[in-house]
């Protein structure tokens, strides 16, 4: 095989979808899906394997390579026609929680025989997967303390929304009846389709002008070549079993932690994860699917690998997993799944504390692990209309061997951005009161955890209806080897001049004038406190970062904040009694 031709067509399948994730970002009316790339692109092939992905959300990406197969197996790929598109996003038939929806369309050529006579051929198929702002259910946004999945949303098992190129408008409209956000998830639903008409375009000109035969076995080696050099660089860990354990600080109904167990068997065959002994599932939103669950186990290890080794079924065959059914590692229906992402992330966690054992220059200390999630929605004062918001929230990452965490980012596989202040004002009747990082919220470590944020959302003249589905309210993320953990993350709203707590897990009326404050947690350090560089510790304080206060309490470093200067013999003194 000519390995200029294999590099060109691999590129271009890749490129295939990314210009399908531009042609939905592009084409979006959301915040969540425009600006803040709450989506993900793949292709795959005939046999349903995954052979291409756009640089999307890993979370989305791991659980795409288990749902597409479900979904086309179950509706029969006998039944699809060239432009056609089939919408899921039933959680129990592979999918995640009920707000991404995917859309999956089928790549079919002509294909004329030896006698000229006309045919077709599949190629294979695109799909994309997108978090929509509202699908109904029992709150705004579509998030909430369910106790059961009937209450999040509109199921949609696998139903043909477009034909032959055109939307179904019975289903469009069946759809839509569920939704508050009408205008935002038609047009979203739209780019979604554009997105699939893009990558089937780009895609089959590449068949157009290679030829199938050509394309489907460069495809094979491509994914035969993934799995080649993924096995390899699994070579490099180290062998044993590695085990670690976390929580979920509630549920959203009781106070009982969400207890995880997470126990990565490292050996010749590979990386076995094994999710035994986790929580039976709950009648409360804290449920992971087993796609959620098969996508934190993907993430993972990818991040242990050369990072130019493809995403594709060649590495998805390394990623082996034991999650028992009808526990918060793969609940069983009816259980309510919207907060099965809390639960997904907080796993990477535990994951990763795992392998800390293994591989402890290689993996961070504990981060804001949690979508942190918000959701509001009412009547527009400016048009009176029924509006739905939704947004995730940036925390603290996890300070790493060498270098502190970032600050105020979407963590682990979440991989979205932050809502600009400016385009949610414009497109919402609400208010951004404050902004800002969160001082003082970074676990203290030889390198300190990142900052968590701070965003304040004021109701200005309406009431609305507001949920938070969140955690991270009891427990800050875990400290590595002597680093401290973050801090915890607050929730409040503020009414009347007070400042009221509330759960992580709560939906309440909002009146006009309200504040909901939201505030992440920061990650945690990564190495004793007192050996931080003293000059990496004036320079937090002079960021404001840190306080002065908690320099001399957590790190020993004394600062004269008028010469803005480290006081090295009181900090000697200070360092050297905590060593005694």
């Amino acid at each position: 095989m000519d390995p200029i031709l294999f590099q060109v067509l691999a590129s271009a399948l890749v490129e295939a979808t990314e210009e399908m994730a531009i042609a939905l970002k592009r084409s979006a009316y959301s915040t969540n899906i425009k600006t803040r790339n709450d989506f993900s692109c793949a292709f795959f092939d005939r046999e349903l394997r995954t052979v291409a992905q756009a640089s999307g959300q890993p979370v989305h990406l791991g659980s795409l390579s288990e749902f597409v197969p479900r979904v086309i197996r179950t509706y029969g790929a006998e039944n699809l026609r060239a432009g056609d598109g089939i919408l899921a996003n039933d959680p129990y038939l592979g999918g995640v929680h009920l707000n991404d929806i995917t859309l999956i369309s089928p790549i079919i050529l002509p294909s004329p025989d030896r006698r000229g006579a006309g045919g077709e051929v599949l190629l294979g198929y695109v799909a994309n997967l997108a978090h929509h702002v509202d699908v109904g259910g029992g709150a705004p946004g579509s998030i909430g303390a369910f106790r059961e999945v009937f209450q999040e949303g509109i199921i949609i098992p696998g139903v043909k929304l477009v034909t032959q190129g055109k939307i179904d408008d019975d289903i469009f409209r069946l759809v839509l009846a569920q939704i508050r956000s009408k205008r935002e998830t038609a047009g979203d639903f739209r780019a979604q389709v554009a997105a699939n008409i893009t990558g089937v375009k780009r895609i089959a000109a590449l068949a157009e002008r290679y030829g199938v035969e050509t394309l489907n076995a460069h495809i094979a080696e491509l994914l035969t070549y993934t799995e080649r050099r993924a096995r390899a660089d699994l070579e490099k860990l180290p062998r044993g079993i590695f085990r670690a354990t976390g929580v979920v600080d509630n549920d959203g109904y009781t106070d009982e932690p969400v207890q995880l167990v997470a126990q990565v068997n490292i050996d010749d065959d590979g990386v076995l994860f094994d999710f035994t002994g986790s929580d039976e599932q709950r009648r409360a939103p804290v449920n992971s699917t087993y796609a959620q669950t098969f996508a934190a186990c993907a993430y993972v290890l990818k991040t242990l690998i050369d990072p130019d080794i493809p995403v594709n079924a060649g590495f998805y065959a390394l990623v082996k997993m034991i999650a028992p059914l009808g526990s918060v590692t793969n609940a069983a229906a009816p259980a309510p799944v919207v907060g099965g992402w809390e639960t997904q992330t907080r796993m990477v966690d535990v994951i990763y504390k795992a392998l800390a054992q293994a591989v402890p220059t290689r993996v961070p200390a504990g981060t804001k692990a949690m979508m942190a999630q918000i959701a509001f929605g009412g009547i527009d004062p400016r048009d009176g209309d029924l509006y739905a918001y939704y947004e995730a929230i940036a925390g603290g990452y996890g300070a790493r061997a060498t270098k502190d965490g970032a600050d105020a980012v979407q963590t682990h596989g979440q991989n979205t951005e932050n809502a600009p202040a400016e385009e949610t004002e414009r497109g919402y009747p609400i208010r951004i009161a404050r902004y800002e990082l969160v001082n003082d919220s970074a676990g203290a470590g030889k390198f300190r955890g990142g900052l968590g944020l701070r965003r304040d959302y004021q109701f200005i003249d309406h009431d609305a209806s507001c949920s938070i589905l969140s955690d991270r309210d009891r427990w800050g993320p875990h400290g590595l080897f002597g680093g401290r953990e973050g801090k915890i993350a607050q929730y409040f709203l503020l009414r009347d001049g007070q400042e009221i707590p509330l759960r992580s897990k709560t939906t309440i009326e909002i009146r006009a004038g309200d504040i909901i404050s939201f505030r992440t947690c920061g990650g945690g350090g990564y190495g004793e406190p007192h050996d931080r560089d003293a000059d990496l510790v004036l320079r937090d304080v002079r960021e404001q970062k840190v306080s002065a206060t908690r320099a001399r309490e957590e790190y020993g470093v004394v600062v004269d904040v008028e010469k803005w200067v480290v006081d090295e013999t009181q900090t000697k003194i200070i360092r050297e009694k905590s060593n005694l």
